[in-house]
């Protein structure tokens, strides 16, 4: 899974949930913008509700805890850094969803890739990694 959606590719993730580092990135840019701890400390890998499961849901339980304290998410951006796969053709997909999740447009979601030029592990195809950052407007 990548941003939500089921991406074909020979190898796969090594996660508790469904790995999708896309969506855990995002979580982790909408809990730190209200510094409410990290992924992990909502979702731990050590409580087997959470085992396989879909990324949307953390998402969607982020959100709520966002608008709980009086904010909604203004706008994100999601880098994924990896060689393959190629995020382009699944982008707009990707952006569709996490635009649902969060009650936002499209257009306020931007979904996009880079690579390592084959350095480090993502570089190699050993794993995969993505950043994110959120707008948080106070309603």
């Amino acid at each position: 899974m990548l941003g939500g959606v089921r991406v074909a590719h020979t190898r796969g993730i090594v996660a508790h949930s469904d790995g999708d580092v896309a969506l855990h990135a995002l979580c982790d840019a909408m809990l730190g913008a209200l510094a409410l701890g990290d992924i992990g400390t909502h979702f731990p890998p050590s409580d087997a509700r959470w085992k396989g499961a879909d990324s949307r849901a953390f998402v969607r339980h982020c959100d709520h805890l966002v608008r709980n304290l009086g904010w909604r998410v203004g706008n994100v951006d999601v880098t994924v850094i990896c060689e393959r796969p190629k995020v382009g053709p699944h982008a707009e997909e990707m952006r569709r969803l996490i635009a649902l999740d969060l009650g936002i447009e499209v257009g306020e979601v931007s979904v996009k890739a880079t690579t390592t030029e084959t350095l480090g592990f993502a570089g190699r195809g050993e794993g995969i990694a993505a950043q994110a950052v959120c707008l948080l407007v106070r309603v």
